[in-house]
């Protein structure tokens, strides 16, 4: 069912109502938990989701089950992009990182509207060159920048993603985000609680002064904001 203007998905939001309604007719709202399986390495998906809240880590994973971060995806965009655009097997797993929920349009009817609306078609394209752009970048973040900077990188992408200053995530899954160690992670946080730039609570963060965790973060975050916010345009 097609939705009021604006959508809270920004890429739904900058097709027309009529390619908007074509893509929504097979649609439906779901809530995602975290940690909720969006899909797996080398399986086609049966669905597609377009987030309208929360936020989605795309997840490079080793032979013996190590895994990294290469892309996190909010508002701004969709799951299952890269499958879309090619019949290459796509070696990343996704899952929820932070609780949302999000339009799920089967990939079938994803797919025949991506071939036949030119719309569509140049929106999703225009997402897929951002995603890989960001990949580019955090390539470089992970090899040349220390945790701390890291960790500032990605809780600042995760407020900007989500509208919210509060995040829900473990010591755990950051250390596993950032391909880092958890005592690495303990450690940063704690010098981040300590300047009085978040609260750390088991399981929550809440960013205390954006402001100055901008002027700290790596480059890193003001390149990868910069790509996020000329999406669309």
């Amino acid at each position: 069912m097609l939705q009021s203007i604006p959508h809270p998905n920004r890429l739904l939001a900058a097709i027309s109502q009529k390619s908007r309604k074509r893509l929504l007719s097979s649609s439906t709202e779901v809530e995602l938990s975290s940690k909720t399986v969006l899909h797996e390495p080398k399986i086609r998906p049966s669905h597609a989701f377009f987030l309208t809240s929360g936020l989605a880590s795309v997840l490079a994973v080793t032979t013996v089950g190590l895994a990294t971060e290469v892309a996190a995806v909010g508002r701004e965009g969709f799951i299952g992009s890269l499958h879309l655009i090619g019949p290459a097997d796509v070696p990343t797993h996704c899952r929820m990182q932070l609780t949302g929920a999000a339009v799920r349009i089967p990939f079938d009817h994803l797919q025949k509207t991506f071939q036949q609306d030119d719309e569509v078609h140049r929106r999703v394209l225009e997402f897929v060159q951002a995603q890989a752009h960001n990949l580019s970048q955090l390539a470089g973040c992970h090899r040349i920048h220390e945790a701390s900077q890291r960790l500032t990188r990605w809780l600042l992408t995760a407020q900007h993603l989500t509208d919210s200053s509060t995040i829900d995530v473990t010591q755990k899954t950051l250390s596993e985000i950032l391909g880092t160690e958890r005592v690495t992670i303990a450690a940063a946080a704690g010098e981040l609680q300590r300047a009085k730039l978040i609260e750390y609570r088991r399981g929550h963060i809440h960013i205390l002064n954006r402001k100055k965790m901008e002027a700290i973060a790596c480059d890193c975050y003001s390149t990868i904001r910069t790509i996020h916010d000329g999406l669309y345009l």
